[in-house]
This record gives structure tokens, C-alpha cells and sequence, in this order.
């Protein structure tokens, strides 16, 4: 059993003991599922958008979490605007590129975002990670059509290049800050049927990064928990809809000693 299946647990049970505000600017379509996600593994979710108090808002929380999924200019101001606030606190700072390749507005926002704050870790698919890269990808709308094999030479250069860690969600995970790489399995056939899994993913990163200041560490972690409590709705679903009640439930009572057995964290 490796180390980080040990952090994984530790850092489970940090999360249910401080209960971190996390601070979502997310979109519109998992709002409701992202802060039910965040609940069920002990945090407090905020989902707070608003110009006039993202600012106040930064102050309170443990972590802030950045997802592009529905975006309008305002939103992007928003971000940007909590971003920096969030950077000159030394708080984590969490962005979902969401469609990244798809858009010009997307991309750009992104790579906004990146330019103007300091962004801890950046979750996405593939696709998002390789146009993140300057790369051309096959992004279908927000969904990914490159493979990990595609990013993961691009992710270790990206990283190195904008200082931060890249955690690439797909059949197997990968987290990487240009020096060290992690991979993950777990996760369940039944995941991308759910929408706001992976957006999921990114606030539950949050919430470890809240409690465990190593960004690799945390989004390895996190990724893990979630993978267990994916294979444990997984078994007991017959379809997308009983999946998403089973993986909030696994969430919620998965213990630490669970989660670090089941955890399969290996180094590249």
C-alpha cells in the first residue's frame, strides 16, 4: 500500500474534521451536483458569482475553485477577480477548463485566467489540457476526443511552463507538476453518462487542496477518494440515474480506512 493511499486517508478525514468553505465560480449545469459532492465528502460549498462580493467571499473559503463551463464576459471578469484575490491571500486556486478548444471564448478565458492569477491546479480532460498546450485537440463541445496518451507529453512541459500541476481525468488519471507524474485508477463505465463528474472532480480537488497544501498530492488524492466511490456506485447501479444518488452516497460514507485501501496511486 503505497504513501499517498495513507494520504488519501488523512486527508479524507482532515476534510470531515474542518469542514473547508470551498469557493465555487461554476456553471450553471452542476452547481447542484458539485456542492452535493462537496457536502458528502464534509465540505461546505459557496457557489458565489457575484462582481460586488467574490472578492469577501475568497477571504472565508479554503480554496477557490474556477470552472468555465457556461461563461458570459461578467463571469469571466468574476474569476479573474477572485482569482487575484485569492492569489495574494496564498489560497489555492482551482480551474476547470471546461470546452477549452472548442471556442475562442473558452480558450481565451482560460488562458486569462492563467495569465492573471496563480492558479494551483489546473483539472481537464485531454482535449482541454492539449489546447491549453497551444496543441490543436479534437475537443467535440465539452467533451473529450483526444486520448491521455495525446497529453501526457504536453502535460509536463505545460506544467513546468506555467508553474502549476495538471490533473488529466479519464479511464486512468493523470497528475503532474513537470517533475513528479501520479496515475489513478478507479472510476466506473457509468461516470461519463453523469454530467458534472468531472466538475465534481475538480471541487472535491479543491477540498483536498484545502486541507493539504502539496497541489500533487491533493489532486492525486482526491482523484483516488473519487475513483473508490465511483467502483462502489458502480456495483450497485443499473444506469446513469442510479449512479449519481449511489456516488453521492459513496461519498458520504466511504470511511478514510476504505479510501486508503482501495486507493491505487502508483509514480510514473
Amino acid at each position: 500500500m503505497s504513501a499517498l493511499a495513507g494520504k488519501t486517508a488523512e486527508n479524507l478525514s482532515k476534510i470531515r474534521k474542518t469542514k473547508p468553505l470551498i469557493h465555487n465560480i461554476t456553471n450553471f449545469v452542476v452547481m447542484n451536483f458539485t456542492a452535493n459532492a462537496l457536502l458528502a465528502c464534509g465540505a461546505s460549498p459557496v457557489m458565489a458569482h457575484a462582481d460586488n462580493e467574490v472578492e469577501e467571499m475568497v477571504e472565508h473559503a479554503g480554496a477557490l475553485v474556477l470552472n468555465i463551463g457556461t461563461l458570459s464576459d461578467a463571469w469571466v471578469s468574476s474569476m479573474i477577480k477572485a482569482g487575484r484575490k485569492a492569489s495574494e491571500l496564498g489560497k489555492p486556486i482551482i480551474l476547470d477548463p471546461v470546452g477549452a478548444g472548442a471556442t475562442n471564448l473558452r480558450t481565451n478565458a482560460a488562458k486569462a485566467i492563467l495569465a492573471q492569477t496563480w492558479v494551483s491546479v489546473i483539472r481537464g480532460n485531454a482535449s482541454e489540457i492539449l489546447s491549453l498546450a497551444g496543441q490543436h485537440s479534437a475537443a467535440k463541445g465539452v467533451d473529450a476526443a483526444d486520448s491521455l496518451a495525446d497529453a501526457a507529453l504536453a502535460a509536463g512541459a505545460l506544467a513546468r511552463e506555467l508553474g502549476t500541476t495538471l490533473a488529466i481525468t479519464g479511464e486512468v488519471d493523470l497528475v503532474t507538476d513537470g517533475r513528479r507524474t501520479l496515475t489513478i485508477e478507479g472510476g466506473h463505465a457509468l461516470m461519463p453518462y453523469v454530467t458534472g463528474t468531472g466538475c465534481a472532480a475538480t471541487a472535491l480537488v479543491g477540498a483536498f487542496h484545502a486541507v493539504d497544501k502539496d497541489p500533487v498530492s491533493a489532486a492525486a488524492t482526491a482523484l483516488a477518494f473519487l475513483g473508490v466511490a465511483g467502483e462502489t456506485a458502480g456495483a450497485k447501479s443499473s444506469g446513469p440515474g442510479s449512479f449519481m444518488i449511489h456516488l453521492l452516497d459513496a461519498l458520504y460514507s466511504l470511511s478514510p480506512d476504505e479510501a486508503e485501501a482501495r486507493s491505487r496511486i502508483r509514480q510514473s
